[in-house]
């Protein structure tokens, strides 16, 4: 039905930047909410940034000032801008998003396959 395809994840080195995409693809009448989470080794995933479909932004207090989450509705994609980034932001990042399929539908939860974000030098 629905499918959210996440990119731009990999190395880099601490204080550098990058940027995660995800596109949703499928049979979509419209979306609501969407976010960036992530599962660092030995942690339990948590919340990194949403993004209500009015353009409303929550971040975790350990990346407020340096991400920037961003949506683009024409295009059904969430971006995930990454600077200043830190060893600590080492983990699999996944994009989230609450998606009706038809009128009649509810919102349903989806996920990304999920993408490696490593800082390290």
């Amino acid at each position: 039905q629905v499918q959210l395809a996440e990119s731009g994840g990999g190395l880099v080195q601490p204080g550098g930047s990058l940027r995660l995409s995800c596109a949703a693809s499928g049979t979509i009448f419209s979306i609501n909410d969407m976010g960036w989470y992530r599962q660092a080794p030995g942690k339990e995933r948590e919340l990194v940034a949403t993004i209500t479909r009015l353009g409303t932004t929550n971040y975790a207090d350990s990346v407020k000032g340096r991400f920037t989450i961003s949506r683009d509705d024409a295009k059904n994609t969430v971006t995930l801008q990454m600077n200043s980034l830190k060893p600590e932001d080492t983990a699999v990042y996944y994009c989230n998003a609450g998606v009706r399929t038809s009128w009649s539908s509810p919102y349903y939860s989806y996920w990304g396959q999920g993408t490696q974000v490593t800082v390290s030098s």
